[in-house]
This record gives C-alpha cells, structure tokens and sequence, in this order.
C-alpha cells in the first residue's frame, strides 16, 4: 500500500515537460508531421492516419472506409499484392491498421534503422494503390464473413449495432464502421477508387514517428518521398448533427445466447468540451476497477451481474455517447439488472461523490496517462489520437483540465446527461437454439 501511495505521489509531480518533446512540420503540401525522439531502445513506431472514418462514407455505402483499409494491403504496381506485410515482417518488424467512425490509421514498428522502409511504403500506397477489380470482390467476401464472425454471430456486438442506429438519427454515427452487410455487398471498385482519391492524400493525413530516430534525418527522408504528392482539397465537409434526445429509446433483440444483456447510452459531449473532463471522472468513479461503484454494488454485493460497466469515450470528432452494460448473473432478472445500473447512477446525481473517491479516479486516468509514455507506440498514438480532434497539443489540456475536477462537477454532468430522455436502451434477450433430431 505504501508503494501504491508513494507512486500516485510522484505521478501527481511529474510534470508535462518529462514527456518526450513533440516536433511539428509542416509541408507545403499540407502533410502534417509529428517527430518524438525517444532514445531508450533501438526500436521506432511510424503511424499514418487519415482523417477519414464511417462518418465521411455516402449513405448506402457504408463500410468504404473499411473495406478501402483491407485493399491498402492489395498491393500497387511496384509493391505486389500482400507485398507490404511481407517486407515489413522480413525486416522484423510488425504492421497492421485499424478503421474508426472518424479515421482511419496503418502502423509498423521496426528496428529504428530500418524506419526509412516504412517511410517509402506509405508514400507508394498513399498515391499508387493498384485496386484490382479481382482483389476487391475477393476481399469483399473476406469482410463481408469478418461481419459475420465478429457482429452478427456475436449477440452483445449486434446489440451495440443496433442501439448506436437508434441512438443517432441524423448523424453518420448511425452505421457501424463495418458497414451494414447489403452495402458491402454493393461495393465495387470505382466506389473505393473514388474514396481513395478524395482521402488518402497529404492535405488529409498525418504522419507520427516515434523512437530511437533522429529528427533531421527521418523529416529529410518524409519530404523527399511525400513532398511531391499533390493535395487535393475537394472533400465535402461532414455537416450532419444530431438533434436533442427528447424521450427515452428502447430496442431488444432476441439472439442465441447464454445470458440477457443490457446496454444503456446516453448523449454526451466530446473533449475538448468543458463537461468533458468530469464526464470522464465519473466514468472512472463509476467503472474504474473493481472497487467502483458498479463492481461493487452489482456484482460484488448483489450478485446481480457477472460484470458492469460504464464507459465514456471523449475523443471524437462529434458528440458520442456514455455507455453502459451488464451481463445478467445466471437465473438474475435483467430488469433487476437495469434498475440496479440506474440506481448507482440516481446516487451520484444526489449524493457528492467523496472527494477520495474522485481523487482515485483522477489518479488512475493521469497515471494510465503518464505511465504509458514508457512505449514508444503509446506516445505516437497519444498524439495522433488528439490530433484528429483537433491538436496534439491538447493532450496537456486534458489533464489539466482532469486535475480541477471536483466532486460537484461529477454529479453536476451525471444530472445533466444521465436521464431518461436522452437514453437508448437495449435488452438481449436469449433465444434457445430448436436441435433437429435424426
């Protein structure tokens, strides 16, 4: 205990300078770079993200951004197909890329010598990717069975699905990053073709480069492959927004499955908003480990749920939602459940939470923070991660803004957002599977 305290002490002094310096450039192109120098192993993470997600795709072809993710991996005329993961890995390095609702980004880590192979394999496809009409209906297949595995043969995956559809309306927010499976199936190559020229294009990227690299050299090396690239500056702005909540949203879903489930969201700013920090705050109070309240009232005590949850995700582009679950304990009623989850959440509305509760949570938000500079990846991401919302520079606004967190603030934003009318609930409610006898 006593170590626990002596290091939650000097988290709380450190301060922002003892993160590895950021770098900022700027081409002509409008190619943001972000170089952080970090000398501890002989390693380097190189990160491109594009702001481009779920929520620039066209209505009726959801999915393009995701589908366009997997065909960067196709191969351009100097690259053949799969060519990419197989370079990267003979040098012993690693890649990979994920698709968000508002962006999309691609990875690799190598010996810290061998960066520069990175640096000319992101130029390449950022510009020349092939899109062979052959390899986009066969990774069309391949996405359309990942959605499959991982959303329709997965209960509380579907049910996460189907309440983000009733809980944005107007908003893009409205489809899944995966797309829905008839707008996969419609995809064809003029379509992604046509997604890749408006948004993989400097103007529209970012390049982060972290670990044992030396600043001249690699920012010689991004303006001698990049530099020549040519913006293009013709996306349409996403203009939607979603409209007030005035009354509280259900949806069920019947689905083979061991256990009931219940999900609620509710309407909630995003960072840099100034409720944003205690919306935070209330999260970790509510849901920070097992000695939050959720564990502790719902699991621990009323054995009412193999697990709860509360999860407030701040960093988005638009407004997103405060989420929370919890799985039925066998032979518990999930309404029981639910009414258990809005009961933990009326008592923070009335009742200040203690000032060593929030203190703990800001604790574990700006340790969890501070602490993951240690990796080279976590600090690239960090940055790249602020960055799409607005400034990597605002990474040391959100903690500051974390510390003046107080107890009336946490029950302040749980009145204000935690009610009825802005609530969308789902129920999974199990099915029993009918077995053919022979």
């Amino acid at each position: 205990m006593r170590k626990l305290l002596f290091l939650i002490f000097i988290i709380l002094l450190m301060p922002a300078t003892l993160y590895a310096e950021v770098k900022e450039y700027n081409l002509a192109n409008g190619l943001k770079v972000l170089i952080i120098e970090d000398h501890k192993s002989p390693i380097a993470t190189f990160q491109i993200w594009y702001r481009v997600g779920s929520r620039n795709e066209p209505a009726g072809k959801t999915g393009l951004s995701h589908l366009l993710e997997h065909m960067m991996f196709k191969g351009t005329p100097k690259y053949g197909s799969k060519a990419f993961s197989k370079i990267v890995q003979k040098n012993g390095g690693t890649d990979n890329a994920f698709t968000t609702v508002d962006y999309t980004m691609y990875f690799q880590t190598l010996a810290s010598d061998r960066i520069g192979i990175s640096i000319d394999l992101e130029a390449d496809r950022m510009q020349n990717l092939t899109l062979d009409p052959k390899e986009v209906i066969a990774e069309r297949s391949v996405v359309m069975e990942e959605r499959r595995m991982r959303t329709e043969d997965d209960p509380q995956n579907l049910l996460h699905e189907e309440v983000m559809a009733v809980a944005f309306i107007s908003h893009p927010y409205h489809w899944p990053v995966i797309g829905w499976m008839a707008d996969i199936a419609s995809i064809e190559r003029n379509d992604l073709y046509n997604h890749y020229r408006a948004y993989y294009s400097p103007d529209n990227a970012l390049i982060v480069v972290a670990g044992d690299v030396k600043e001249d050299d690699i920012i010689k090396k991004i303006k001698a492959l990049f530099g020549g690239i040519p913006a293009v500056n013709e996306r349409k702005p996403v203009t939607s927004k979603e409209e007030e909540q005035k009354g509280e949203r259900r949806v069920s879903l019947k689905k083979e499955a061991e256990l009931p489930y219940i999900t609620a969201s509710y309407h909630t700013p995003c960072f840099p908003h100034e409720d944003s920090y205690a919306l935070d705050v209330l999260g970790t109070v509510l849901s920070g480990g097992k000695s939050s309240r959720l564990y502790k009232s719902i699991v621990y005590e009323k054995k009412l749920a193999l697990y709860a949850y509360g999860d407030y995700s701040a960093l988005h582009k638009d407004p997103m939602l405060f989420t929370f679950g919890a799985a039925a304990a066998p032979g518990k009623n999930i309404k029981d459940v639910e009414n258990a989850l809005y009961d933990e959440i009326e008592k923070i509305k009335k009742e200040l939470p203690t000032e060593r509760e929030v203190q703990k949570a800001k604790n574990q938000i700006e340790s969890s923070f501070i602490m993951g500079q240690d990796s080279i990846f976590f600090q690239a991401m960090q940055a790249g991660m602020f960055e799409m919302v607005g400034s990597w520079k605002m990474k040391d606004e959100y903690l500051e803004g974390i510390r003046k967190v107080k107890s009336e603030d946490v029950s302040r934003v749980a009145k204000k957002y935690l009610n009825d009318e802005n609530r969308t609930v789902g129920i999974l409610i199990p099915t029993k599977t009918v077995r053919s006898e022979k």
